[in-house]
């Protein structure tokens, strides 16, 4: 199969050019180009992973220890008919769990350590349909240790951390609605035991989570009963859709939050991030790209005498600019081509480079009070990898427009005249 000579001949200027020392500088800058090109690729592909591979991260663990949707009296405090409104909400056919549970706010005090916790209340027969994190204390069999009138906790790790406790340690639980006495009103304090710990991977969660069970949180907090009711669903994305679903379909006023309202901030923020970062790391594969122009031009200027005689063959001006076209393109190919391979090669090895990164230099890069994790995820996405790519070849193609329509444009006696 014969090969066109616009595709040779470009491919040959590409590669080329050893042979004087304007040639070889020539051919330095198209390499320039190629590297910075296939470096802004790798950059935005491993960007982008990180992000996608964080924002992933933080959302299983987070769904670990909450429910995809919960639902709450429309006035607050105490459901009216739970048992009604957990049967009607099991009649949707993405709900595959409902569970009871009681939610409040609290001191827990340790001797002179005091820290402020958000108290869950949970059934331990139901709570393994809605959370992850019951499969943990299953296992653990601190869930089975929740049992009604003993006053038994569980606690996120770092709060146990911080408090200095451990199974089997007392704590005191104190309650923000107090008694009125003659002296005032007195903060209600009631003495708990420690029967077990978690760690969910959450920060926000391990350090600020307190489990009991919900007949003790009824009791401590004066209830006579949950105060929502928390659902599982086939498919979390839907979660949105099945809480607009159920505000039509259950008897009653309620207030439904789904997993995607209660962290929106979080979400909105990490996608405005990972926006804005595409934007910022595809300038640098444009600067890249538009070096091609000054080594196109620079490329012309050196081939005169070659168009020149090109065009005394026969050569159309279409020809001459394809020519240069295919030099460009090739360029935006390869250097495309080389930053896929290494972007996705360290995105896809990540959690064994930033560790051996982190041992080399004694550093910690995500401090998991912080970041939330302390673990670097990853998570390429072909949704992000396919535009990357495109836009690169894009970028290359359009850099060589002008240098190629100026090359068709030598005149050929012009160029020759002092050959």
């Amino acid at each position: 199969m014969r090969i066109p000579y616009e595709l040779a001949l470009g491919w040959r200027y590409t590669r080329a050019g050893r042979a004087t020392r304007r040639n070889g500088f020539i051919s330095f800058i198209s390499g320039v180009s190629m590297l910075g090109i296939s470096l802004g690729v790798a950059a935005l592909i491993i960007v982008l992973s990180v992000m996608n591979g964080f924002q992933k991260e933080v959302r299983d663990r987070m769904l670990g220890v909450v429910s995809h949707i919960e639902i709450y009296g429309a006035g607050g405090g105490v459901l009216p008919d739970i048992n009604r409104t957990m049967q009607e909400a099991r009649r949707n056919p993405q709900v595959t769990g409902a569970a009871p549970f009681i939610s409040a706010q609290a001191l827990l005090a340790r001797g002179e350590d005091m820290r402020g916790a958000i108290v869950r209340g949970i059934d331990p027969a139901h709570e393994n349909e809605v959370t992850d994190l019951a499969a943990t204390l299953q296992k653990n069999a601190s869930l089975q240790k929740l049992v009604a009138g003993q006053f038994g906790v569980v606690l996120g790790a770092e709060l146990a951390r911080n408090l200095g406790v451990r199974e089997g340690d007392p704590v005191t639980l104190i309650a923000p609605s107090g008694q009125v006495t003659p002296a005032g009103i007195v903060p209600r304090l009631k003495q708990m035991t420690v029967v077990g710990t978690f760690d969910s991977g959450h920060y926000e969660y391990d350090s600020g989570l307190v489990l009991l069970h919900i007949d003790d949180a009824a009791r401590i907090f004066r209830l006579e009963g949950p105060t929502g009711i928390r659902l599982k669903l086939k498919d979390l994305h839907q979660a949105r859709e099945v809480a607009g679903e159920l505000a039509g379909t259950l008897t009653g006023q309620f207030l439904i939050r789904d997993w995607t309202r209660q962290n929106r901030t979080w979400f909105a923020a990490v996608q405005l991030e990972k926006r804005m970062m595409f934007i910022i790391l595809t300038l640098i594969v444009a600067v890249a790209a538009f070096n091609l122009v000054s080594t196109l031009v620079m490329t012309v200027t050196d081939k005169r005498a070659d168009i020149a005689i090109l065009r005394t063959l026969g050569a159309s001006p279409g020809s001459i600019m394809g020519i240069f076209v295919v030099q460009g393109a090739m360029v935006g190919v390869i250097g495309t081509l080389a930053g896929l391979l290494l972007g996705l090669g360290i995105a896809l090895n990540i959690d064994v480079i930033v560790p051996a990164l982190e041992s080399a230099l004694h550093a910690n890069f995500l401090p998991k009070d912080i970041y939330l994790i302390s673990s670097m995820p990853s998570d390429p996405q072909s949704a992000d990898i396919v535009p990357i790519a495109v836009i690169s070849l894009v970028l290359a193609f359009v850099a060589t427009i002008y240098p190629s329509w100026r090359a068709s444009r030598v005149n050929p006696a012009e160029a020759l005249r002092y050959e």
